[in-house]
């Protein structure tokens, strides 16, 4: 992979991971089209995940810093544990974040295998992006956002990010959608999809470290890898910040349009061409 390559797979992957449109599809898609080998592209993906993953850190650092110092003090503090687990929202929000984590490591350590044979089949990744598509459509029609997240939500949630595993299934897409259908406030359902997903993508950046000390990289690869998490990084700060502003006041049906226009000219080309 040269760097050229790197940059515009970056780009990609920091333009779609916080739009509902499936980062992973768009580099499934990228990754064919530039012929590139599927078993680097299943170790770029990761590291150009955990680019964006730090533009989330960055952009969401006031409230990692609360929730940070909520739990010290709940650690410092274990007497007052009950009060602040009633209480404190910080406290409860990180438990809500644990419990969303569950079908995603079940799904991620049980199917990791099978994940990766459907990252060589673009023709299956476009049929997704049709599907993301459909939830994003039927949003449209949501009109009450009055409900806060809880521990059920958050199950139900972590389930969406689960499913979302599949590429071409919009993670953020997945995850928003199924929040707005349980009449969740958007800018609360939004901050709680790019927040829960930070364990899980750094889990899945820690294991695939793992794997690459063993296995090394050549001084090639580690370039365009370096290349790819810069570009991934900085293009998904602004794709998140301005994501938000648009959730807000527009919604996120209006990506469906473009969901379905890619996965159709996707499955026909790939199906056929």
């Amino acid at each position: 992979m040269n760097i050229i390559d790197s940059f515009f797979l970056g780009l990609v992957q920091g333009l779609t991971e916080f739009l509902p449109i499936s980062s992973s599809g768009h580099l499934v898609l990228a990754e064919t089209l530039l012929h590139q080998k599927v078993s680097q592209g299943i170790t770029f993906e990761v590291v150009v995940h955990f680019g964006t993953l730090c533009s989330i850190l960055i952009y969401y650092r006031e409230e990692l810093q609360s929730i940070l110092k909520s739990l010290l003090e709940l650690i410092l503090e274990p007497k007052d544990f009950g009060n602040k687990v009633r209480k404190d929202d910080n406290v409860k929000l990180s438990g809500f974040i644990i419990i969303s984590m569950i079908p995603a490591m079940i799904i991620g350590l049980t199917m990791e295998h099978y994940i990766e044979n459907i990252f060589a089949n673009p023709a299956l990744v476009s049929i997704m992006l049709i599907v993301t598509g459909c939830l994003l459509f039927f949003t449209k029609f949501i009109h009450r956002f009055e409900q806060s997240v809880d521990a059920p939500k958050s199950f139900y949630i972590g389930l969406a990010q689960a499913f979302a595993i599949i590429p071409g299934i919009s993670r953020s897409g997945s995850t928003i959608s199924l929040g707005l259908y349980m009449n969740m406030k958007r800018k609360e359902v939004a901050n709680f999809s790019f927040l829960m997903v930070i364990p899980v993508i750094g889990g899945a950046m820690l294991l695939k470290m793992l794997e690459i000390s063993k296995i090394g990289l050549s001084p090639d690869m580690t370039i365009s890898l370096i290349v790819g998490f810069l570009t991934s990084f900085v293009s998904g700060y602004f794709a998140l910040k301005y994501l938000i502003i648009l959730l807000r006041n527009k919604g996120i049906h209006y990506f469906a349009y473009y969901c379905w226009v890619l996965g159709i000219v996707g499955f026909l080309y790939f199906q056929f061409g």
